[in-house]
């Protein structure tokens, strides 16, 4: 998570907003779920803030642990979360980001919060937000770590459930649309979550028609990114890959994407250099590769950066080289 500059900024926001807000000092404590590699409990820990970090991935773990974020390389469940609990490490302020639609016991998760915040403390989720996936046809969300799409009618349903109140939200541009969620023990709903939930109603959120044509507007994309890609190689073009997120697999794949079409993939992220994308078997190399190489063209996989992505790199475009960014709207830079 530490790779993204823009992810960096938004977590430095959002801590220094939660600091100031809920007024943390030393001897608060803040817990994260899916805390990765303490890309977001660091800051908290350099203010003097307790932090315990939450993930059962060993390498983003160990690297946080190597930076002094106390983390559990573990899965947070209800058991987890009552022995925290008992041995009195509830949480002032819990996160939980892109984490909530991952996990396969949803109740379990949300009921594991409510076990271990503390009676004052305020639950802070964020999540890609459904109705941005729709309306912009996100499609490469969808693959096999994201098990649920959340509307702010369900959610507040869901953590109603287990005793909690959604009493605040709001709508963040990061990945492409997402929800921030502030949850706590007492009720106190804001007129930010009731608005949601009226606009959802008004615009059939809740019911299935809603979704209906999305399959379609899915296929339409893949025709117009392959027509694209069809024509740019029958003049000569050449095209790599720029990025290899997940959501990269599901446009690839899904599209048909081979390595006749896109050699190669570039990745900042040094854990992902050397290695294959998943179905497709483009090499995944280090983004200086593009200046080496100099493709006409670079198909933007996480197209949720384009504007730090492009920004980065300069030099390419600045040699000829142009980025092809297939969502919300097909388009080349």
């Amino acid at each position: 998570s530490s790779v993204s500059d823009a992810l960096q900024a938004h977590t430095i926001a959002n801590v220094q907003e939660l600091i100031a807000r809920r007024g943390l000092r030393p001897g608060h404590r803040v817990i994260e779920l899916a805390s990765n590699d303490g890309y977001l409990l660091k800051h908290y820990l350099a203010a003097g803030i307790s932090v315990l970090g939450i993930d059962p991935a060993e390498p983003p773990a160990k690297a946080a642990q190597a930076i002094g974020v106390e983390t559990l390389i573990d899965f947070f469940t209800v058991d987890l979360a009552a022995r925290l609990a008992e041995q009195g490490l509830a949480a002032d302020v819990l996160h939980a980001n892109n984490v909530l639609a991952h996990v396969a016991d949803t109740n379990g998760f949300v009921e594991g919060i409510a076990r271990v915040l503390k009676p004052t403390g305020m639950a802070v989720l964020e999540f890609p937000y459904v109705r941005d996936l729709i309306d912009h046809c996100e499609f490469d969300t969808i693959y096999h770590q994201h098990l649920c799409y959340f509307s702010v009618t369900a959610v507040d349903k869901l953590f109603r459930r287990h005793g909690l109140f959604l009493n605040d939200v709001r709508r963040i541009p990061i990945h492409g649309g997402s929800l921030r969620l502030y949850v706590e023990r007492v009720e106190n709903v804001q007129p930010s979550v009731t608005s949601l939930i009226d606009e959802e109603r008004q615009l059939g959120l809740t019911s299935v028609d809603y979704y209906r044509d999305f399959a379609a507007r899915v296929e339409g994309l893949r025709q117009s990114l392959s027509a694209l890609l069809k024509d740019l190689k029958a003049r000569g073009k050449r095209i790599a890959g720029y990025g290899a997120p997940a959501k990269g697999c599901t446009l690839l794949n899904y599209f048909g994407i081979d390595t006749d079409v896109m050699p190669y993939t570039v990745d900042k992220n040094r854990f992902k250099q050397g290695r294959y994308m998943p179905g497709t078997h483009q090499p995944i190399f280090a983004p200086k590769r593009l200046l080496e190489d100099r493709p006409d063209y670079a198909l933007l996989l996480p197209w949720n950066f384009a504007d730090e992505i492009i920004a980065q790199q300069a030099d390419y475009l600045a040699q000829g080289g142009h980025f092809i960014v297939p969502i919300p709207e097909l388009r080349i830079v």
